[in-house]
């Protein structure tokens, strides 16, 4: 009964959607990928709210019923029984009443779990500019899929789809990425930090020099060169960490560009990117130690991202707090394993939790780390009270695991103020707060 409902609410939806583009007609940017989408998509908006409306989902709205209530409205939550009919009626008033105040410029996630899912998606909006962030090795949602190889064939049909009047924006960096240039009629742009291409990003450096009395906003900065048709300007994205989250602030640079935009206007946009919650975000932990948050999902590429921004970062101790990484499939060995011989490298203490996990910390241990150093736990809560004793002044703590083992627990628990969990941390709705993790 219940998947009959969801059939026909997302026919109802994708039907309004459609009237809707029609009526208003905004540009579409579509976002794809196995890592970044969501950071992508906040930073292009951030850009491109210099100077245009510009309406991206604060949520995670990416599959058949999310994608046209971006499109349909602003909305931060779904939860109430009366959600879905307020949304059927506001759409209709203005498709009825011409909304003067809608965005001129859409910014849309196109996330897939199953083949068929891009074509689903497209059929509601095709885009004018396409975006791809990064595949990785071992993709997220690999499980479902006959290959890794036909997970990029599922993510490239959003290159088929731009017309040649559009533009395609890809990732040069990552091959698999670059190679959807020759699936498109339409121009196309590539970024990343390789020679040789469109806008690209250069002497990368991380600012991380928290102090007492000094805001982490002010302590904390992402640094780079935008580089683009022979001129350059320097960028500092205040509160910000991490490599992935400078391929996100290039990404939007791209779009930037392709819409008019000089670099100092992008590079003064850029200032006000914020990091989306639970992706390598700088939270002030118990006993004066620092927490890196990034509790929002976890595959094998952005795993091994954020340990390498961990790695980078100077601390007393470093201290890695990884959970099961999910719907990996028969590769979910391989890709545990893997992270635990980077893990072992990066980090003083190794904390895993979950039965896929376990392999992290046996990896971990035959790449060199001592056995000593490594704390293996079935639950979430035997963890969180673990971690509580071992914390000490100035150890830098990464958080990582898959949305389903529930991380964002142990943030809670460890966080200075957990008072701020709601503004902070991710799922933090009573919805998601009632509903159990893997590991509970």
């Amino acid at each position: 009964m219940r998947n009959f409902f969801l059939a026909i609410l997302a026919g109802v939806l994708r039907v309004l959607a459609h009237l809707t583009l029609r009526r208003y007609k905004p540009m579409v940017v579509g976002i794809t990928g196995n890592v970044g989408k969501t950071s992508t998509k906040e930073a292009i908006k951030t850009v491109l709210s210099f100077e245009k409306r510009v309406r991206a989902s604060s949520r995670n709205f990416n599959n058949e019923l999310g994608l046209p209530l971006v499109i349909l409205g602003a909305w931060d939550s779904t939860e109430g029984i009366f959600f879905w009919p307020r949304a059927v009626c506001a759409a209709l008033v203005r498709l009825i009443f011409k909304n003067t105040n809608y965005p001129e410029i859409l910014v849309l996630e196109y996330g897939i779990d199953r083949p068929g899912d891009m074509t689903a998606l497209l059929e509601i909006a095709r885009p004018n500019i396409g975006v791809v962030t990064a595949l990785g090795k071992i993709p997220v949602h690999v499980e479902f899929f006959p290959s890794i190889e036909s997970i990029a064939r599922e993510k490239e049909k959003l290159m088929t789809h731009i017309p040649a009047t559009g533009c395609a924006i890809l990732n040069a960096d990552e091959e698999s990425v670059l190679e959807m240039r020759t699936k498109t009629r339409a121009q196309v742009v590539t970024y990343g930090f390789s020679r040789d291409i469109d806008v690209r990003g250069t002497n990368f450096e991380e600012t991380f020099a928290p102090e007492e009395g000094i805001s982490f906003k002010e302590s904390i900065a992402l640094n780079f060169k935008l580089n683009y048709a022979g001129s350059f300007v320097p960028v500092r994205i205040p509160g910000v960490l991490g490599e992935s989250q400078a391929y996100a602030a290039l990404a939007a640079s791209s779009v930037g560009v392709v819409l008019g935009m000089n670099l100092v206007q992008i590079a003064e946009a850029l200032t006000h990117y914020k990091t989306p919650l639970g992706r390598l975000n700088v939270i002030e932990g118990i006993k004066g130690s620092i927490i890196i948050d990034d509790t929002y999902n976890g595959s094998p590429l952005a795993t091994k991202e954020a340990l390498t921004t961990l790695s980078h970062l100077k601390a007393k101790r470093k201290i890695a707090v990884l959970g099961d990484m999910l719907e990996l499939g028969k590769y979910t060995l391989d890709a545990h394993e893997d992270i635990g011989r980077f893990a072992g490298k990066s980090t003083d203490l190794l904390i895993t939790i979950g039965m896929r996990a376990k392999a992290i910390a046996e990896s971990a241990i035959a790449g060199g780390i001592q056995k000593r150093f490594v704390f293996v736990f079935d639950t979430v809560r035997d963890a969180a009270a673990a971690l509580k004793g071992m914390i000490q002044k100035e150890d830098l703590i990464l958080i990582k695991a898959s949305q389903g083992v529930r991380l964002e627990k142990i943030t809670e628990e460890v966080m200075a103020h957990p008072e701020n969990a709601p503004s902070l941390l991710v799922r933090q709705t009573s919805a998601w707060k009632n509903r159990p993790g893997l590991y509970d």
